[in-house]
């Protein structure tokens, strides 16, 4: 039994290791500099610096797209998951190897190639000026930023609800319908409710992403669009400030312990996430 006990420890040794290195100890020095000032003093005022105008407008700016992003990521990938849990093994595997393909390629290279894209002289207006049609001026917009967190984070939302579709048995659809109800009817209480987990798992995986995001508001933003997470990013870039930095970044973990206790509670067997 001791040597049980031994071979285990030794086994959770690494990962133990690597919590500690990759984790607690860089978690440690946020907290550490988000509450302290420049003498070493303990401060709130670096996580209440995010109620200034400046700091409060980027984080208000960065919830609203954020929030836009994943629903309209919920919009597209439900029925995608619908069509992909319908289809036979074979068909769905190979379309959603396509799916998933972007995602193979490195963030910053997808981010700077719709940056390519929707630049005035770029290759959508290249186009479309050969076939005499409007330029599409959308580049350092918000529509540019919320277009590159749906194509980012799209397949964030589908993977988990097609999980939860793909678990659901075909028994009980075929029960509903012979019961005399409807297709809307059988999506509204029998799908919809038994893939829950799946959706609160997806909002979950794309607003948290969206919300601290600053690469994508930078390429596609430009400098007149700051975000929380650019504001963070310059604290620490640019600035030099890691204490108002961190202290930033402390608010930011409250929204999403908060996003994950949600999660948690609609989705506690986890069937939106294993595959």
């Amino acid at each position: 039994m001791k040597n049980s006990k031994l071979s285990r420890r030794l086994l959770s040794t690494p990962y133990a290791a690597w919590i500690t290195i990759f984790i607690l100890i860089p978690l440690g020095m946020v907290f550490y500099y988000g509450l302290t000032d420049r003498t070493g003093a303990f401060t709130l005022q670096n996580v209440l610096d995010i109620m200034s105008a400046e700091h409060a407008k980027a984080l208000w700016y960065s919830l609203g797209l954020s929030l836009a992003s994943t629903l309209i990521c919920f919009l597209l990938a439900y029925p995608l998951a619908m069509i992909l849990a319908g289809m036979k093994v074979s068909q769905h595997s190979f379309i959603l190897l396509i799916f998933i393909l972007p995602m193979w390629m490195n963030f910053l290279l997808r981010t700077l190639a719709w940056q390519t894209l929707l630049e005035k002289t770029g290759v959508i207006n290249m186009l479309l000026g050969f076939l005499h049609l409007p330029a599409l001026n959308i580049i350092n917009t918000p529509y540019a930023i919320v277009l590159g967190m749906v194509y980012n984070f799209l397949p964030f939302m589908v993977l988990p609800i097609y999980n939860a579709l793909a678990k659901i048995d075909p028994n009980v659809v075929n029960a509903a319908k012979d019961l005399g109800a409807g297709r809307v009817q059988t999506f509204i209480k029998i799908t919809f409710p038994l893939s829950i987990g799946g959706v609160i798992s997806g909002i979950t995986m794309v607003f948290i992403p969206a919300l601290t995001t600053f690469v994508i508001s930078k390429l596609l933003g430009g400098s007149k669009i700051l975000l929380i997470g650019n504001v963070i990013e310059e604290e620490f870039t640019q600035t030099g400030n890691w204490h108002l930095g961190s202290g930033l970044s402390i608010v930011l973990m409250i929204f999403i312990i908060f996003n994950m206790v949600i999660s948690s509670i609609f989705d506690r067997e986890g069937e939106g996430t294993a595959l």
